[in-house]
């Protein structure tokens, strides 16, 4: 087997600082808590340097330095490039925005959502470490990720799903060789059957924060965002936040991008977005809680943020409080109003959780909590080409005289 330049040291419990050796499987720490991977971080920056990586290729695979895959032959592509940033200008005009609206499109990344990202990195670890038989709980791109890099990587993938994920999710997972089941309950009632059947099927737990290197795989979000903005960070991050890996790898990426000296000690104030009727880590942000109990009911058009509860609350939590941001939750008709404006203002096809960041951002204007000059960046986690869209077609008979004078109006 080829291999290049590791730099792993060990894993840590992300809530006592255990340390757990690198090279085997775990799980969970001893504490029930994410375990979160460490380098040597002095030879990581002895190995790479910014003038080397921009002549690189591959997307998010170029980072390899700052990754836990030990050996080529475990990395599994499926096309991965630098996801784009678009300007929103003309949201921005009619906000009287001085500063940017940026949205980075991870829609494009196989799959069509940036959960490719973690899961192509928990895969590769996967299959380095000899495992075989998989199985998670999704609202849906997640498991379509898996589906995907599962079937490339030749492991049996198992996805449970609640009965009212979107359907073009569903046939997706199913089309990619996983087996799915749909499930009375949420993505937490599915998370606990996967958790059942570990010992009986003999697979492993691929649930959010339940092994270690998803993080590491949504951390390239935060490297590729620095790297796209000259090595500086933005302002604001608003991200949609259900599990919350992305923020947790972001926050992650830019601690150790200052500590090998490539961007400064600024960070953005990063904010958790979430929906009215499904919001445990903004109730806990505002309560001072450093833990998000069960939100019961939970309900949104924003199916991918229908979390009810966060294996990896303390550590969103951490990061909204550390960069001084702050957590807030916004209502379905906003979120659905915000994906129509966008689309027909920028020609930006948001996924419906990304509209409720645009949302959230457009109240956070209003309340001061954001000001009009701040370079603020909205990740856009899915394609929203794969949601469901209003038909406002209007039927013409080429036979019929037209009225010309009707249209446009």
């Amino acid at each position: 087997m080829s291999r290049f330049e590791n730099h792993v040291t060990h894993l840590e419990c992300s809530k006592t600082g255990q340390r757990y050796e690198a090279g085997e499987v775990h799980g969970l720490s001893d504490a029930g808590k994410p375990l979160l991977v460490r380098y040597d971080l002095d030879a990581l920056a002895r190995s790479i340097d910014k003038k080397t990586l921009k002549n690189r290729t591959g997307g998010f695979w170029r980072y390899r330095e700052f990754l836990p895959v030990r050996h080529d032959e475990n990395i599994i592509r499926l096309g991965e490039e630098m996801t784009p940033l678009a300007r929103c200008h003309h949201l921005e005009k009619d906000h009287g925005i001085t500063g940017e609206i940026l949205v980075k499109d991870e829609g494009r990344l196989p799959t069509g959502s940036f959960k490719a990202r973690g899961l192509a990195m928990a895969v590769a670890m996967a299959k380095e470490l000899g495992i075989s038989r998989i199985a998670m709980p999704t609202n849906g791109n997640a498991g379509a990720a898996l589906s995907a890099y599962g079937a490339q990587a030749g492991m049996e993938c198992f996805i449970f799903c609640p009965a009212d994920t979107p359907d073009t999710n569903v046939r997706e997972i199913a089309m990619q060789g996983a087996k799915v089941y749909r499930v009375n309950g949420l993505i937490d009632d599915c998370g606990k059957l996967v958790g059942a059947g570990k010992e009986p099927m003999g697979w492993f737990d691929f649930s959010t924060l339940k092994e270690p290197y998803r993080i590491e795989g949504k951390k390239t979000m935060g490297l590729e965002l620095a790297e796209q903005l000259g090595w500086q960070v933005p302002d604001v991050i608003f991200y949609p936040t259900g599990g919350g890996t992305g923020l947790i790898g972001m926050w992650k990426a830019f601690d150790e991008l200052e500590k090998i000296g490539w961007i400064g000690s600024k960070r953005p104030r990063m904010v958790a977005v979430q929906a009215a009727g499904c919001a445990p880590i903004v109730k806990a942000w505002e309560d001072g809680a450093d833990h998000a109990p069960r939100w019961e009911n939970a309900h949104t058009v924003a199916a991918g943020i229908r979390v009810p509860q966060a294996v990896g609350d303390f550590l969103i939590l951490d990061a909204v409080r550390t960069s001084n941001g702050f957590a807030i939750a916004v209502e379905d008709d906003a979120i659905e109003d915000a994906r129509a404006r966008c689309a027909a203002r920028d020609g930006v096809l948001l996924c419906p959780e990304t509209a409720a960041t645009l949302a959230a951002y457009e109240q956070a204007l209003q309340d001061g909590r954001v000001g009009r000059d701040e370079r603020v960046v909205l990740f856009n986690c899915g394609s929203g080409l794969k949601y469901p869209m209003p038909d406002k077609s209007i039927t013409l008979d080429k036979d019929a005289p037209m009225d010309w004078d009707s249209f446009g109006k």
